[in-house]
């Protein structure tokens, strides 16, 4: 075979290697990206999203733990953690968005807390073609499942994963320590006026069960539903919890010292944590979970 015909036969074994580079690279970008939400939405990216805009203060901590806060450009308010948040353009808030400014800011990508926003504001984002994400963990081991999630429609995977893995391990490590603690009937306090509480759906109460607690309103129907003194008082619980707008703060529990015959008010069994640690469906809610445990250990301690 002479010269020409041996470059004429690598010619068109190169072409052939191109053709096929071509059809792989089309077929890659074709599948994309494409997860199902906690709306049961299928997402779909052609790439990885590089101008995200977070809708809820703890998706924006879970963007920055899945390696992601580099691509944030619009975030609601009180977003204040990292620190590194606090400084991406505001958005409005969880109640009220600034629609010309999500637009302005371009996104590729809207992550969204589903029972946290607007849904009327949120279906004209959807009507504009803006891909969105919701999320609603309503378990410990969700946060792990969201983080590895927005790593791959962030492309951060390889920050994420070992972030999800770790939180994973953490949280099998507060559960083997408390596994089989005597359990302690609780009241978790979020709001006083009007007061509210959690049923057993939500994610605080998930923290409870893995430090013994029982929700003495696990049964009721609404997620973080209102509820009466009286029904307090007639559930009795062993312990009142509550949430703080800072560490260190006293919260709004002393009102139950009035009512002596109270099982937690008489047994000094009050107690409130930060909300930010407690509230927020992140990794910093294990600190959270940490200081549950505690207190419902020292609850135990006060029977004897």
């Amino acid at each position: 075979m002479g010269a020409g015909a041996n470059g004429k036969l690598a010619a068109q074994r190169c072409a052939a290697l191109l053709l096929a580079a071509l059809v792989l690279t089309g077929t890659a970008a074709a599948a994309g990206i494409r997860i199902t939400d906690d709306a049961g939405r299928s997402v779909s990216l052609a790439h990885p999203a590089q101008r995200i805009i977070s809708l809820a203060p703890h998706m924006t901590e879970l963007l920055f733990a899945a390696g992601a806060g580099a691509q944030v450009v619009g975030v609601v308010e009180y977003s204040n953690y990292p620190a590194a948040a606090r400084r991406i353009a505001r958005i409005g808030d969880s109640a009220q968005l600034d629609l010309e400014r999500i637009v302005a800011l371009k996104p590729d990508l809207v992550v969204v807390w589903q029972n946290g926003n607007a849904q009327r504001q949120l279906e004209k984002l959807l009507h504009l073609g803006i891909p969105v994400f919701y999320n609603e963990p309503r378990r410990l081991p969700d946060i792990a499942r969201a983080i590895e999630q927005l790593g791959r429609l962030a492309g951060t995977e390889a920050q994420a994963q070992p972030v999800a893995r770790a939180f994973v391990a953490r949280m099998a490590a507060l559960q083997r320590r408390y596994a089989g603690r005597d359990p302690v009937r609780l009241f978790f306090q979020i709001w006083d006026q009007p007061l509210m509480t959690v049923n057993g759906e939500h994610m605080i109460s998930d923290v409870m069960r893995m430090c013994g607690g029982r929700n003495v309103f696990a049964g009721l129907r609404a997620l973080t539903p209102e509820i009466s003194t009286e029904a307090v008082l007639a559930a009795d619980p062993e312990a009142i919890g509550g949430v703080s707008a800072e560490a260190g703060q006293a919260g709004n529990l002393e009102s139950w010292k009035s009512w002596p015959r109270l099982t937690a008010a008489a047994r000094g069994n009050l107690f409130v944590i930060d909300s930010d640690i407690i509230s927020r469906n992140t990794p910093r809610i294990l600190e959270g979970a940490e200081r549950l445990c505690e207190e419902l250990a020292a609850v135990r301690a006060r029977r004897k």
